[in-house]
Protein backbone atom coordinates (compact mmCIF):
# COMPACT_ATOMS: atom_id res chain seq x y z
CA UNK A 1 0.00 0.00 0.00
CA UNK A 2 1.04 3.34 -0.88
CA UNK A 3 2.50 5.75 1.67
CA UNK A 4 -0.68 8.52 1.29
CA UNK A 5 1.02 10.73 3.96
CA UNK A 6 2.15 13.88 2.74
CA UNK A 7 5.91 14.70 2.09
CA UNK A 8 6.64 17.68 4.33
CA UNK A 9 9.50 19.73 2.57
CA UNK A 10 12.32 21.77 4.22
CA UNK A 11 11.75 24.76 3.81
CA UNK A 12 14.73 25.53 5.89
CA UNK A 13 17.63 26.83 3.93
CA UNK A 14 20.95 27.73 5.34
CA UNK A 15 22.33 31.02 4.34
CA UNK A 16 25.73 31.21 3.57
CA UNK A 17 27.03 34.06 5.09
CA UNK A 18 28.95 35.38 2.15
CA UNK A 19 26.94 34.59 -0.61
CA UNK A 20 27.41 36.30 -4.20
CA UNK A 21 24.97 38.78 -5.15
CA UNK A 22 24.56 38.74 -8.72
CA UNK A 23 26.14 35.42 -9.48
CA UNK A 24 23.01 33.95 -11.43
CA UNK A 25 22.81 36.98 -13.47
CA UNK A 26 22.59 35.89 -16.93
CA UNK A 27 25.45 36.99 -19.59
CA UNK A 28 22.86 39.22 -20.89
CA UNK A 29 22.04 41.64 -17.78
CA UNK A 30 25.81 41.87 -17.53
CA UNK A 31 26.14 43.02 -20.77
CA UNK A 32 22.96 45.46 -19.84
CA UNK A 33 24.94 46.42 -17.22
CA UNK A 34 28.32 46.93 -18.57
CA UNK A 35 26.39 48.97 -21.13
CA UNK A 36 24.70 51.40 -18.31
CA UNK A 37 28.47 51.94 -16.48
CA UNK A 38 29.92 53.00 -19.76
CA UNK A 39 27.28 55.35 -20.59
CA UNK A 40 26.98 56.76 -17.35
CA UNK A 41 30.61 57.19 -17.22
CA UNK A 42 30.48 58.86 -20.92
CA UNK A 43 28.24 60.96 -19.88
CA UNK A 44 29.87 62.25 -16.74
CA UNK A 45 32.86 62.59 -18.98
CA UNK A 46 31.20 64.86 -21.75
CA UNK A 47 29.32 67.21 -18.45
CA UNK A 48 32.17 68.01 -17.00
CA UNK A 49 34.15 68.10 -20.42
CA UNK A 50 31.74 71.19 -21.28
CA UNK A 51 32.33 72.37 -17.82
CA UNK A 52 36.04 72.50 -18.39
CA UNK A 53 35.59 73.88 -22.07
CA UNK A 54 34.04 77.05 -20.06
CA UNK A 55 36.52 77.23 -17.47
CA UNK A 56 39.22 76.41 -20.03
CA UNK A 57 40.97 79.86 -20.03
CA UNK A 58 41.22 79.45 -15.97
CA UNK A 59 42.57 76.17 -16.12
CA UNK A 60 45.25 76.87 -18.22
CA UNK A 61 46.14 79.57 -16.24
CA UNK A 62 46.68 77.28 -13.01
CA UNK A 63 48.46 74.90 -15.68
CA UNK A 64 51.05 77.40 -16.64
CA UNK A 65 52.40 78.24 -13.05
CA UNK A 66 55.15 76.10 -13.67
CA UNK A 67 56.01 77.55 -16.51
CA UNK A 68 55.57 81.21 -15.18
CA UNK A 69 58.34 79.76 -12.12
CA UNK A 70 61.12 80.20 -14.96
CA UNK A 71 61.30 83.85 -15.79
CA UNK A 72 61.91 86.27 -13.07
CA UNK A 73 59.91 88.84 -14.07
CA UNK A 74 56.28 87.60 -15.10
CA UNK A 75 55.66 89.70 -17.75
CA UNK A 76 58.47 88.51 -20.06
CA UNK A 77 56.40 85.12 -20.22
CA UNK A 78 55.50 84.36 -23.97
CA UNK A 79 53.48 81.63 -25.68
CA UNK A 80 52.86 81.39 -28.77
CA UNK A 81 50.30 79.12 -31.46
CA UNK A 82 51.26 79.00 -34.75
CA UNK A 83 47.63 78.54 -36.68
CA UNK A 84 44.49 79.87 -36.47
CA UNK A 85 42.45 76.90 -35.17
CA UNK A 86 45.61 75.34 -32.51
CA UNK A 87 44.27 77.10 -29.33
CA UNK A 88 40.75 76.31 -30.04
CA UNK A 89 41.65 72.81 -30.12
CA UNK A 90 44.28 73.52 -27.62
CA UNK A 91 41.03 74.10 -25.43
CA UNK A 92 39.58 71.27 -26.26
CA UNK A 93 41.93 68.85 -25.19
CA UNK A 94 42.51 70.80 -22.16
CA UNK A 95 38.98 70.14 -21.27
CA UNK A 96 38.84 66.68 -22.23
CA UNK A 97 41.82 66.21 -19.80
CA UNK A 98 39.83 68.45 -17.31
CA UNK A 99 37.37 66.04 -17.78
CA UNK A 100 39.05 62.69 -16.93
CA UNK A 101 41.31 64.47 -14.18
CA UNK A 102 37.60 64.98 -12.36
CA UNK A 103 35.38 62.31 -13.07
CA UNK A 104 38.31 59.82 -12.08
CA UNK A 105 36.73 58.99 -8.90
CA UNK A 106 33.04 59.01 -10.31
CA UNK A 107 34.96 56.84 -13.43
CA UNK A 108 36.49 54.27 -10.72
CA UNK A 109 33.14 54.29 -8.46
CA UNK A 110 30.94 52.60 -12.00
CA UNK A 111 33.78 49.85 -12.36
CA UNK A 112 33.57 49.20 -8.63
CA UNK A 113 29.61 49.03 -9.08
CA UNK A 114 29.77 46.54 -12.49
CA UNK A 115 32.51 44.49 -10.53
CA UNK A 116 30.91 44.88 -6.96
CA UNK A 117 27.96 42.49 -8.01
CA UNK A 118 29.91 39.28 -8.87
CA UNK A 119 32.46 39.44 -5.66
CA UNK A 120 31.90 37.85 -2.20
CA UNK A 121 30.79 40.29 0.80
CA UNK A 122 34.56 40.19 2.57
CA UNK A 123 35.82 41.27 -0.80
CA UNK A 124 33.71 43.92 -1.51
CA UNK A 125 34.51 45.55 1.68
CA UNK A 126 38.14 44.58 1.17
CA UNK A 127 37.59 46.60 -2.26
CA UNK A 128 36.32 49.68 -0.82
CA UNK A 129 39.93 50.76 0.79
CA UNK A 130 41.69 50.62 -2.80
CA UNK A 131 38.62 52.43 -3.84
CA UNK A 132 39.51 55.20 -1.91
CA UNK A 133 43.29 54.77 -2.70
CA UNK A 134 42.94 55.41 -6.02
CA UNK A 135 41.72 58.98 -6.71
CA UNK A 136 44.23 59.81 -3.88
CA UNK A 137 47.38 58.21 -5.48
CA UNK A 138 46.30 60.05 -8.63
CA UNK A 139 46.59 63.32 -7.01
CA UNK A 140 49.67 62.61 -5.19
CA UNK A 141 51.48 62.22 -8.63
CA UNK A 142 49.84 64.73 -9.97
CA UNK A 143 50.63 67.21 -7.67
CA UNK A 144 54.68 65.67 -7.41
CA UNK A 145 54.62 66.49 -11.47
CA UNK A 146 52.98 69.95 -10.86
CA UNK A 147 54.85 71.23 -7.78
CA UNK A 148 58.34 69.38 -8.56
CA UNK A 149 59.01 67.36 -11.74
CA UNK A 150 57.58 70.34 -14.43
CA UNK A 151 59.12 73.06 -12.77
CA UNK A 152 62.56 71.08 -12.50
CA UNK A 153 62.55 70.50 -16.11
CA UNK A 154 61.30 73.63 -17.35
CA UNK A 155 64.45 75.03 -15.70
CA UNK A 156 66.68 72.63 -17.41
CA UNK A 157 65.14 73.43 -20.70
CA UNK A 158 65.35 77.20 -19.89
CA UNK A 159 68.83 76.75 -19.04
CA UNK A 160 69.71 76.04 -22.63
CA UNK A 161 69.60 79.29 -23.81
CA UNK A 162 71.86 81.71 -25.40
CA UNK A 163 72.07 85.25 -26.87
CA UNK A 164 70.59 84.21 -29.59
CA UNK A 165 68.29 81.28 -28.59
CA UNK A 166 65.63 81.76 -27.33
CA UNK A 167 62.69 79.64 -25.60
CA UNK A 168 59.13 80.35 -27.44
CA UNK A 169 57.02 77.17 -26.51
CA UNK A 170 53.96 76.64 -28.29
CA UNK A 171 50.94 76.37 -26.42
CA UNK A 172 49.96 73.05 -27.71
CA UNK A 173 53.10 71.76 -27.01
CA UNK A 174 53.18 73.13 -23.07
CA UNK A 175 49.96 71.87 -22.46
CA UNK A 176 51.04 68.67 -23.89
CA UNK A 177 54.05 67.89 -21.79
CA UNK A 178 52.45 69.24 -18.90
CA UNK A 179 49.16 66.73 -19.05
CA UNK A 180 51.28 63.92 -20.27
CA UNK A 181 53.23 63.76 -17.55
CA UNK A 182 50.39 64.78 -14.81
CA UNK A 183 48.55 61.37 -16.42
CA UNK A 184 51.68 59.24 -16.11
CA UNK A 185 52.18 60.08 -13.06
CA UNK A 186 49.08 59.79 -11.56
CA UNK A 187 48.82 56.24 -13.52
CA UNK A 188 52.00 54.88 -12.64
CA UNK A 189 51.44 56.13 -8.64
CA UNK A 190 48.94 53.58 -8.88
CA UNK A 191 51.81 50.96 -8.21
CA UNK A 192 51.34 50.24 -4.70
CA UNK A 193 47.43 50.15 -4.84
CA UNK A 194 47.59 47.52 -7.63
CA UNK A 195 49.92 45.18 -5.63
CA UNK A 196 48.31 45.09 -2.71
CA UNK A 197 45.53 44.31 -4.36
CA UNK A 198 47.55 41.57 -5.70
CA UNK A 199 48.46 40.30 -2.37
CA UNK A 200 44.74 40.38 -1.16
CA UNK A 201 44.16 37.66 -3.66
CA UNK A 202 47.30 36.06 -3.14
CA UNK A 203 48.88 36.44 -6.14
CA UNK A 204 51.58 38.14 -5.52
CA UNK A 205 53.69 38.08 -2.12
CA UNK A 206 56.83 39.84 -0.19
CA UNK A 207 59.09 36.76 -1.52
CA UNK A 208 58.12 37.41 -5.28
CA UNK A 209 58.87 41.53 -4.63
CA UNK A 210 62.20 40.82 -3.51
CA UNK A 211 63.36 38.24 -5.70
CA UNK A 212 62.03 40.46 -8.60
CA UNK A 213 63.50 43.48 -7.17
CA UNK A 214 66.11 43.91 -9.68
CA UNK A 215 63.56 43.14 -13.22
CA UNK A 216 60.92 45.51 -11.24
CA UNK A 217 63.83 48.67 -11.45
CA UNK A 218 64.39 47.55 -15.28
CA UNK A 219 60.57 47.92 -15.96
CA UNK A 220 60.36 50.96 -13.96
CA UNK A 221 62.92 52.86 -16.49
CA UNK A 222 61.25 50.75 -19.50
CA UNK A 223 57.85 52.59 -18.23
CA UNK A 224 59.27 55.76 -17.39
CA UNK A 225 60.96 55.89 -21.55
CA UNK A 226 57.56 54.93 -22.71
CA UNK A 227 55.14 57.21 -20.66
CA UNK A 228 56.92 60.47 -20.51
CA UNK A 229 58.63 63.24 -22.68
CA UNK A 230 62.11 62.18 -24.07
CA UNK A 231 64.00 64.21 -21.73
CA UNK A 232 66.37 62.68 -18.59
CA UNK A 233 64.68 65.09 -16.03
CA UNK A 234 61.15 63.73 -16.89
CA UNK A 235 61.67 60.14 -17.15
CA UNK A 236 64.08 60.12 -13.93
CA UNK A 237 61.45 62.10 -11.93
CA UNK A 238 59.19 59.28 -12.92
CA UNK A 239 61.69 56.36 -12.42
CA UNK A 240 62.57 57.59 -8.93
CA UNK A 241 59.19 57.67 -7.07
CA UNK A 242 58.04 54.96 -9.16
CA UNK A 243 60.89 52.41 -7.55
CA UNK A 244 59.71 54.38 -4.12
CA UNK A 245 56.69 53.10 -4.46
CA UNK A 246 57.97 49.73 -5.00
CA UNK A 247 59.10 49.49 -1.62
CA UNK A 248 56.10 51.12 -0.13
CA UNK A 249 53.93 48.38 -1.96
CA UNK A 250 56.51 45.80 -0.26
CA UNK A 251 55.32 46.99 3.43
CA UNK A 252 51.96 47.43 1.86
CA UNK A 253 52.10 43.37 1.15
CA UNK A 254 53.54 42.22 4.55
CA UNK A 255 51.34 43.94 6.29
CA UNK A 256 48.64 41.72 4.24
CA UNK A 257 50.25 39.17 4.81
CA UNK A 258 50.40 39.11 8.09
CA UNK A 259 46.99 40.33 8.79
CA UNK A 260 46.54 37.03 6.71
CA UNK A 261 48.39 35.01 8.63
CA UNK A 262 46.95 36.24 12.21
CA UNK A 263 43.62 35.11 10.60
CA UNK A 264 44.57 31.80 9.99
CA UNK A 265 46.50 31.52 13.34
CA UNK A 266 43.09 32.69 14.76
CA UNK A 267 40.73 30.45 12.55
CA UNK A 268 43.08 27.31 13.49
CA UNK A 269 43.04 27.87 17.39
CA UNK A 270 38.98 28.01 17.36
CA UNK A 271 38.78 24.84 15.30
CA UNK A 272 41.52 23.06 17.68
CA UNK A 273 39.28 24.55 20.99
CA UNK A 274 36.12 23.33 19.20
CA UNK A 275 37.64 19.76 18.60
CA UNK A 276 39.24 18.89 21.95
CA UNK A 277 35.57 19.91 23.49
Amino acid sequence: MADTQPKIEDKTKPEAEDELAGSEAPLLEHLVELRKRLINSAIAVVVLMVVCFIFAGQIFDVLLNPYRSIYPNPGDMQLIYTAPQEFFFTQLNLALFGAIFLGFPYIATQIYRFVAPGLYKHERKALVPYLVATPIFFLLGAAMVYFAVLPMALHFFAGMQTDEIKLLAKVSEYLGLATTLILAFGICFQLPVVLTLLAQIDLVNVDMLKKGRRYAIVGILVVAALVSPPDPISQIGLALPMYALYELAILSVRMVQKRREAALAAQEAELSGSSSD
